[in-house]
């Protein structure tokens, strides 16, 4: 294999470029017992690339079973967060309706104020008639 192909390939390699192919070409390359001088940097590289690509994890690992503590703690915590949720809703509501229900008492207020200025007012037009009445039927 030229020397300048390898170089070219080890520029596309580093760049990202390359093909499966071309990182297996690359990876023959450095598997051989010579390899110039300048490029002896990467045949750790490509070696340990090689290596831990056959490599096996073959021990057993052991997954713990959560105990029932764990199951009901997290039952209790979504029972809470329900609760929680609804009443805090319900809560919600019904201050709302408080709300709503003082400002309607404040508005009713407001009108029966005015609603007594104005019979005032009718009471001395009624007194005005009246006083009326009395003028024109003594003529």
């Amino acid at each position: 294999m030229a020397l300048d192909n390898i170089e070219k390939l080890l520029e596309k390699y580093f760049e990202a470029n390359t093909t499966v192919a071309e990182e297996e070409q690359l990876r023959e390359y450095f598997a051989q017992e010579s390899v110039p001088a300048h490029l002896e940097p990467y045949k750790p590289m490509f070696s340990y690339f090689s290596n831990a690509k056959e490599e096996r994890f073959t021990k057993q690992v052991p997954l713990k079973t959560r105990s029932n503590l764990y199951k009901w703690i997290s039952v209790a915590a979504v029972a809470v967060l329900t609760f929680g949720i609804y009443f805090g809703n319900e809560y919600q509501e019904r201050k709302k309706a408080e709300y709503a229900y003082q400002e309607t008492k404040k508005a009713f207020e407001l009108l029966a104020e005015n609603f007594g200025r104005g019979t005032e007012k009718v009471a001395y037009l009624k007194e005005f008639e009246e006083a009326k009445q009395k003028i024109y039927n003594n003529n």
